[in-house]
């Protein structure tokens, strides 16, 4: 008979393991660079697309953003700090971005009630977001969809903790007014 040897998978502890990938790519390992951006690439295109509100421009946003974080790696002081680099450049350049839509002025159309369903919800809620200005829908997306810390927003978006906390009761606030008027609920 064959004893079939059962070896108990080791936790992998992913900060360490994330760490060791930056010091790789810092002396130009290419598969530590395709590890971190298999690792970090989904919730940043995801982030990207909540600012943004167009997937397209998220892929553009999110590979410019690890083009960037990789191209400066060398200047990242605490290799443990290289997702919140990541994600304050990404940040960062949807916030260019929204400046430079904003000269563009939109013209926002007023949403129907609807009987309820999640696509036509996402929709409302997409361009409800659209008409909250850049800092609080950054911080709402951040902290309400991306589930982030309040630490780990004021870090990405280099404010204190206490600048959150006052942006995300304001935006909840503006939200929820918006919402009323849009769906009547």
């Amino acid at each position: 008979m064959i004893e079939a040897k059962t070896t108990a998978a080791l936790p992998v502890d992913t900060a360490a393991q994330e760490r060791q990938w930056v010091g790789r790519c810092r002396t130009g390992d290419e598969v530590a660079l395709g590890c971190l951006i298999a690792r970090h690439r989904n919730r940043l295109v995801r982030t990207a697309t909540n600012l943004l509100r167009d997937r397209h421009e998220a892929e553009d946003v999110a590979q410019e953003s690890f083009l960037k974080a990789f191209r400066e790696i060398a200047k990242l002081r605490d290799d443990r700090a290289f997702s919140g680099y990541l994600y304050r450049i990404c940040v960062r350049l949807c916030m260019d971005r929204l400046r430079l839509k904003r000269a563009e002025l939109v013209e926002f159309d007023a949403a129907q009630p609807h009987s309820g369903g999640t696509v036509e919800n996402r929709v409302v809620i997409e361009k409800l977001l659209a008409q909250l200005p850049a800092e609080l829908r950054t911080t709402l997306v951040l902290r309400e969809m991306e589930q982030l810390s309040y630490e780990e927003v004021a870090e990405v978006m280099r404010v204190p903790i206490g600048t959150v906390r006052s942006r995300l009761h304001t935006a909840r606030e503006r939200f929820r007014k918006l919402w009323i008027e849009a769906v009547g609920e």
